[in-house]
């Protein structure tokens, strides 16, 4: 029978196409915004490349919060079905994918921005005195680089709960969701290597790919029928 609008399985169909479209758009902005600012802040001499392409330093810190918007309310989205498996599983998630993470990217954003404003003092001031304004760049350059492990390991426990849900409800093939459990596992490992010095980050692209697949899965098969009229999703 055919889904109408307003019934259940037409409503779970809307959720999983939205949460697909929401991974897309939080992975491509993640991507456009390493694109933008990855090659200005690897640069030796980053304080003047940071003052030279503001707008471009500017932009990417949007598509950071497009990128963590997108992906905190996927957690939330998905908590009214979640919570019927596990609420306190689903709750989890939602505070790590959702304000835990966010708080993360708001911190790298801070920190770019507060960047900006010091290049540009940089590139006012007499020699006498740039030394300072490298030495506050580049304490806010390492506070970004430290908050980067600590992201990926709020991420990888919530999308550990995340994917233990989806593994538990079969609402995506098993498959699916056990390549999000090893990904997950991977990317908390390659979070924690990074605290100690070790940088592993060609990893996180298993987990990558994973949420691709799947997000294209929920926009083209939705939730599996068979979880659905079990219950799982009613």
């Amino acid at each position: 029978m055919k889904a109408t609008k307003g019934s259940p399985r037409g409503t779970n169909r809307s959720t999983s196409t939205i949460v697909g479209v929401l991974f897309i758009i939080g992975t491509a902005s993640g991507i456009l915004s390493a694109v933008l600012t990855g090659s200005i802040l690897g640069d030796p001499d980053y304080l003047v490349q940071v003052a030279a392409n503001e707008t471009q330093m500017i932009t990417g810190a949007f598509f950071v919060l497009l990128m963590g918007l997108s992906l905190a309310m996927v957690p939330v989205i998905m908590f009214p079905i979640f919570k019927k498996q596990n609420e306190a599983l689903a709750l989890g998630a939602v505070v790590f994918r959702g304000p835990l993470e966010a708080a993360t990217y708001i911190l790298m954003v801070v920190s770019w921005l507060l960047l900006i404003v010091v290049s540009q003092e940089f590139a006012n001031v007499d020699a006498q005195v740039a030394s300072q304004f490298q030495a506050l760049g580049a304490i806010l350059l390492k506070a970004n680089e430290m908050i980067n492990p600590v992201l990926e390991i709020v991420f990888s426990l919530g999308a550990l709960m995340f994917y233990t849900l989806f593994y538990q409800s079969r609402l995506i093939p098993r498959w699916l969701s056990g390549w999000g459990l090893i990904g997950a596992v991977v990317y908390l490992a390659t979070g924690i290597m990074a605290m100690f010095g070790t940088e592993m980050g060609f990893l996180l692209a298993l987990l990558g790919l994973q949420e691709m697949v799947m997000a294209l899965w929920l926009i083209f098969k939705g939730f599996n029928p068979a979880a659905t009229a079990s219950g799982a999703v009613s």
